[in-house]
């Protein structure tokens, strides 16, 4: 039986929030409605405000970096990746 898509987003975030409890750092979930398009747009915004930008394949990050110097960093297996140029500079 194959899950539904729902049902793995909320699995992994519930992983998510069990593993920051391991180690007394909770976290809150937000996988449906007003909650997570508060997220997004928050993220949206974020992202907008950005002044330059890492991208770092090889280490999985991209480092985002804010108007006043601050940088973020944001670890995942496929955002570089979509993040970079492909070779030869065609876009």
């Amino acid at each position: 039986m194959t899950e539904e898509p729902e049902d793995v987003v909320r699995a992994a975030a519930d992983r998510v929030i069990q593993l920051e409890e391991e180690v007394e750092a909770s976290g809150v979930a937000a996988v449906d409605g007003s909650e997570l398009a508060h997220a997004r747009a928050a993220l949206h915004a974020w992202v907008d405000a950005m002044t330059g930008v890492v991208v770092s394949p090889g280490l999985g990050r991209v480092t985002i970096i804010h108007g006043d110097g601050r940088r973020s960093s944001i670890a995942s297996a496929t955002l570089p990746y979509l993040m970079s140029k492909p070779i030869g500079g065609r876009s």
